[in-house]
């Protein structure tokens, strides 16, 4: 005897009815999040603002190498300045960046307790810098030498505060396959492009492998100090910004990121790190997230393998709806389109490590990266 064979037949349809209804305001009327876009085209700006890009890095041995070489490689016809800051670490990262006139390398000792240690080093780089423009990045991320012109040709010709990008993310491993495009189109429908990009909207989101800024943006909006002990740190960076200027988040084709995630345990880590954290620490906000996530990727599957009648046509278009948007993100990965039929599975990891993220807080273990420990309760 199935759910539905047991359920009070109101309470199904009320059920299948509120899943539809969800799935048809979330392709229709949510910022086109599905879309995954927009994108940057190569270009070169008019005009040819000077460049402060800061690198914070900790325990980045294996890809720092690669990653200042191509910030070093830039082509770009104003002047640039790569700052690298080495936070704390113990593989020698700072080693293996190299050396060149326009390099500069900072290494930190310690950090206050009341600061992200991303963030700390940020601010200790920017503290060194000097040029109208800012470019946060990650040092796990290899740049296109036509990346910083293309960024800066968009924040100058478009009059903005800040442009960040969702860069390419690794996709080779089986765990990255199954989950990285969908940790893409999570986020895309978390954070509709369209709406941060639109001043009108108060949603507001940055990617943090990418973001150019201009200085006095930052200064305006309270500098890296406002936002010290962020763990999201590139979302409240973004909402500070747009109070006071427009913003634009899309995804790159001149960037990508170079850190690997062989596993399913090393994607788990990545996402309990902050799952938590995005859900304010509230145990409310946690049983209504998992609920909402009930209804829109298992009850459409459910309806459809096992209901009846007119349930079982709604569960169907629910499910449909939910698996056309996630083709976009797929074709951008250069997966499988059987991929979709997935996608109530992939979210169930998701919750799961999102679950995994509260018990970690309330434990008060907190989440592990780079040998620190975040968001312990």
């Amino acid at each position: 005897m199935n759910l539905f064979e047991t359920q009070a037949p109101a309470s199904v349809a009320m059920m299948v009815l509120l899943s539809l209804l969800i799935w048809l305001y979330l392709f229709f009327a949510h910022g086109r999040f599905w879309e995954s876009a927009p994108e940057l085209p190569p270009a070169s700006p008019h005009d040819i603002p000077d460049v402060d890009i800061v690198v914070p890095a900790r325990d980045e041995a294996a890809t720092i190498g690669q990653v200042i070489a191509s910030l070093l490689a830039q082509d770009y016809a104003g002047q640039f300045r790569v700052i690298l800051v080495d936070d704390n670490s113990t593989d020698g990262t700072a080693s293996m960046a190299g050396a060149a006139p326009n390099l500069t390398v900072i290494t930190l000792q310690s950090k206050p307790g009341d600061w992200s240690g991303k963030l700390w080093a940020l601010s200790r780089g920017v503290a060194q810098t000097h040029a109208p423009l800012l470019l946060f990045t990650d040092a796990d991320i290899a740049h296109d030498p036509r990346h910083v012109s293309t960024l800066v040709a968009k924040l100058v010709e478009s009059q903005l505060d800040m442009v960040s990008e969702m860069v390419h993310l690794n996709c080779a491993s089986l765990a990255e396959r199954a989950l990285v495009p969908a940790f893409v189109y999570f986020f895309q429908m978390l954070y509709p492009f369209r709406r941060v990009n639109d001043p009108r909207s108060a949603v507001a989101a940055a990617a943090g492998g990418t973001v150019l800024i201009r200085r006095e943006a930052l200064q305006r909006s309270g500098g890296i100090e406002a936002i010290k002990a962020a763990l999201i740190d590139d979302v409240a960076l973004a909402t500070l910004v747009k109070r006071s200027g427009p913003i634009f988040l899309g995804h790159s084709v001149l960037a990508a990121s170079i850190r690997p995630y062989r596993t399913f345990a090393e994607i788990w880590h990545m996402v309990a790190r902050t799952a938590f954290t995005q859900l304010r620490h509230s145990a409310a906000l946690l049983t209504l997230t998992l609920i909402g996530l009930t209804l829109v990727w298992w009850v459409p599957l459910a309806t459809t393998l096992f209901g009846h009648g007119w349930p079982r046509v709604a569960g169907l278009g629910a499910y449909a709806l939910s698996g056309m948007s996630y083709l976009p993100t797929l074709k951008r990965y250069g997966r499988s389109r059987m991929w979709a039929l997935a996608l109530p599975l992939i979210a169930l990891f998701y919750m799961a490590a999102t679950v995994g993220s509260a018990l970690d807080y309330w434990r008060g273990r907190g989440a592990r990266w780079k040998n620190r420990a975040y968001g312990a309760g």
